[in-house]
């Protein structure tokens, strides 16, 4: 059979996606920073991002690549504690619900990533007291949705990622339909947009 079908997200692999992640979001910090208008017009939604991805960076440094759980751990911890702003909070909670779903594996299948995705989700908006669509939570709970399609039908973890992307930058664009104060402001949502820079340097 093809060989490609059965590549699996291995702690190495993630290890490098949450490096190239991290790399990706500083290089967009600025950018992002500009779009940040909800819930305040602060300007540093990038900057939080950026510095609760390099928290987790920090600890996914030392952790034991050969098993995703570790990795996932890591990664939880490391944004944990490292979390700044609202964006860096949630972004945390996603991280966590993650590893919870990773927890015990050596390495993760289509499935897995899916549901750990789908897990992140469920913590992130049980750690927000109202939650807001239009928002990074919006736009992950979409991506979620679509790695779980993708996974049930079959696809290979390349195939996962990019309907998970394809996903993020639809829901991303409708974001200033879903708050008021992203259209008046005529921006996509920061965070949102910080979660699919993230996802793109996962891939």
């Amino acid at each position: 059979g093809n060989t490609n079908m059965h590549q699996r997200f291995t702690g190495e692999l993630f290890k490098d996606m949450i490096f190239s992640a991290a790399a990706l979001l500083e290089k967009n910090k600025k950018g992002l920073n500009s779009l940040n208008v909800f819930p305040v017009p602060d300007g540093d939604t990038g900057t939080n991002m950026s510095l609760t991805m390099l928290s987790a960076v920090k600890e996914v440094k030392s952790a034991d690549a050969s098993r995703i759980c570790s990795v996932g751990d890591a990664l939880s911890l490391g944004a944990l504690k490292g979390a700044r702003g609202n964006s860096g909070v949630i972004l945390s909670q996603l991280f966590r619900g993650m590893a919870k779903a990773l927890a015990g594996l050596e390495s993760a299948g289509e499935n897995d990533f899916a549901r750990a995705m789908q897990e992140g989700v469920d913590a992130a908006y049980k750690a927000v007291m109202k939650p807001k669509e239009g928002t990074i939570l919006t736009v992950a709970k979409d991506m979620a949705k679509a790695g779980m399609r993708s996974s049930s039908r079959g696809d290979n973890i390349f195939m996962l990622m990019d309907a998970v992307l394809e996903q993020g930058a639809m829901t991303l664009k409708k974001t200033p339909d879903m708050l008021p104060v992203l259209k008046e402001a005529g921006v996509v949502d920061a965070g949102g947009k910080g979660l699919l820079v993230i996802y793109r340097g996962f891939k």
